[in-house]
């Protein structure tokens, strides 16, 4: 299978044999550029933002992934928004496209995979994996340590809990948490004037 068929089966689901010397050639490269970026002093912010900008499909104004980034294929097919905000250690399998878009915030050590591999060993064997992409909606935030799996969608706005592993899509707006992520609650309006268990929110923040 030549190339450019693999990259169309990488995209759309299908399976392919994921651990070809032409695949781990491109890979290699790619990392290399993320270890510069990580090798980077943390006063080099510009620098840094420059190479951020070669390592991604798309990178919008004001963000910052804060090193060290782990990421299979070195962010390739990494879509970041505006204002995004990763913490220490995000790892990414990035095989197929993972949508970050603007003003998420993600804590630090949080997973997010968009390879996977077939249940059956004997196809592992074979080197085969198939992708699912996965998209973080606008002002979502994930908390440390959650795993995000192939496939997910994480609403707009919506809140996953410190450890969590998100198998299926998290609706827009809510609260959720926990292996498997479930829905604990919707964010509302009294999420604007409270927050720690009921503490208020200064006025000062409510009219900034």
């Amino acid at each position: 299978m030549d190339l450019t068929e693999v990259r169309r089966r990488m995209a759309d689901g299908r399976l392919y044999v994921c651990n070809s010397p032409e695949l781990f050639a491109e890979q290699e490269r790619r990392r290399d550029v993320l270890g510069a970026y990580n090798a980077l002093p943390f006063s080099s912010s510009e620098e840094r933002d420059v190479l951020l900008a070669r390592l991604v499909a798309e990178a919008g104004d004001g963000c910052m992934i804060e090193p060290p980034l782990h990421a299979n294929w070195g962010g390739a097919n990494l879509h970041l928004g505006n204002n995004v905000y990763a913490n220490m250690g995000l790892t990414l399998v990035d095989d197929a496209d993972i949508f970050i878009e603007d003003d998420v915030m993600i804590g630090p050590n949080v997973t997010i995979c968009a390879g996977t591999h077939p249940v059956s060993p004997r196809l592992r064997a074979k080197g085969l994996q198939y992708n699912k992409p996965v998209r973080i909606c606008a002002g979502a935030w994930l908390g440390a340590c959650c795993v995000v799996l192939p496939g997910v969608t994480v609403g707009a706005g919506s809140v996953v809990g410190a450890g969590s592993v998100v198998t299926r899509d998290v609706p827009v707006g809510v609260v959720a948490a926990g292996n498997p992520c479930r829905v604990l609650r919707e964010i509302g309006e009294k999420d604007e004037r409270v927050y720690d268990h009921d503490k208020p929110v200064d006025e000062t923040w409510l009219h900034a």
